[in-house]
């Protein structure tokens, strides 16, 4: 199936940035996600980092002088540092935990600023409906961190399923799973409830929900039966509470390490999903889009990551006969952008040409509410009906 390999190959163009104006950028919430933001946006030519704020005593000091950066100007919190208009700030990226995420958003649109922010979109569907209202009346642009979609091979998903060769897709198996993976080298930000609100749902849950929804081009969902657990986070004797010496964490774990749901869509499409933090298996399978005229095969991995772990395989039918036929994955290009540093340079590239959002809060929006219904279908133990309320 050559002209099938031939519609999937990638060109690729160097794209030519103007530094001659550099766009001005603060930092809100100091963590070991900021260190990732503040390395991708020092490789870009026309920025400047202006600012950074956080509500911990110290912590933006502290993390701008270990990167060599004392000049930058400190604040106690994200509205402080987005009122202060001496700044000139264009654009924030902004990396608190989860629960942080809408106040610190909604701040930063009503001061007239761009706003990256990391994902979850948030904890909510009420959340993320109000940080798009100030979305709307500020006119600046909302970017989600889901720099997985930015990969290749993630785009060749999308290229396959929206090229029609599958025919009218009506059901898809996907999720994800690290067998010891409750992120607990980073303190108890994500694993409790005060901060993080969700667990694994939010933190890998929402990039397996992406990786479908949006080759199926975010289709509104239905309803959804969702039940969470948190059997090993809650366990003491959990071998990454002893590997980091702190088996107290078992006490303040208040989110999920596993989730499972099922997904009505519209158009007919249902989804079979599970993600976990942890649990007693290598993988929790691969992702499986079915289709009409034909399905595909994305091959998971040990440590689900937002990635892929082989040749993509479409089963389908040519001249009577049952065939397969491999989509090569592609590999990463030594000296080519990490998908995080895309993410970063899509979204300066969108506030100095004026384009669209590279990741759309009205497509994450539907990606939330599944997030949201999943918890909450649990916690009632009945399935609900995702309700969105109008912006």
């Amino acid at each position: 199936m050559a002209n099938i390999l031939d519609e999937f190959k990638e060109v690729h163009n160097e794209a030519v940035i103007d530094a001659s104006k550099k766009l001005r950028i603060g930092i809100i919430g100091c963590g070991w996600i900021a260190k990732a933001h503040l390395d991708s946006y020092l490789k870009q030519p026309d920025i400047e980092i202006v600012a950074g704020a956080d509500i911990i005593p110290g912590k933006a000091e502290a993390f701008f002088k270990k990167a060599n950066m004392e000049g930058v100007k400190c604040y106690a919190s994200g509205e402080e540092m987005v009122n202060d208009k001496s700044l000139k700030l264009d654009a924030v990226s902004i990396c608190t935990y989860n629960r942080q995420h809408a106040p610190c958003a909604i701040q930063a649109l009503k001061a007239g600023v761009h706003v990256l922010l990391e994902k979850p979109f948030t904890v909510t569907t009420e959340e993320a409906v109000e940080v798009m209202k100030a979305e709307r009346e500020s006119g600046k642009i909302l970017s989600i961190g889901f720099q997985p979609r930015l990969d290749d091979n993630m785009k060749m998903v999308k290229e396959v399923v929206q090229s029609g060769v599958l025919g009218h897709i009506y059901y898809v198996q996907t999720g994800g799973g690290r067998r010891r993976g409750i992120p607990t080298p980073f303190g108890t930000s994500f694993i409790e409830d005060a901060t993080a609100g969700l667990g694994a749902l939010a933190d890998i849950g929402c990039y397996s929900l992406d990786m479908v929804l949006n080759s199926l081009g975010y289709p509104k969902p239905l309803t959804v039966t969702g039940v969470k657990s948190d059997f090993f986070g809650k366990d003491p004797n959990y071998i990454g509470y002893k590997n980091c010496g702190h088996p107290e964490y078992a006490e303040k774990f208040g989110v999920d390490d596993f989730a499972a749901a099922f997904i009505r869509l519209e158009g007919g499409i249902v989804i079979d999903f599970r993600i976990a933090w942890a649990m007693n298996l290598d993988t929790s399978s691969d992702t499986i889009i079915y289709g009409t005229k034909g399905s595909l095969r994305i091959p998971s991995t040990e440590c689900w990551n937002g990635s892929i772990g082989g040749d993509l395989v479409i089963y389908h039918e040519v001249a009577g006969n049952q065939v397969t036929t491999k989509l090569p994955m592609k590999k990463d290009v030594p000296g080519a952008p990490s998908n995080f540093d895309k993410k970063i340079r899509s979204f300066l590239d969108a506030i100095k040409n004026g384009t669209a959002a590279p990741v759309p809060s009205s497509e994450i929006l539907y990606n939330q509410a599944i997030l949201d219904s999943i918890a909450k279908s649990s916690d009632l133990g009945r399935e609900v009906e995702v309700v969105i309320p109008e912006i």
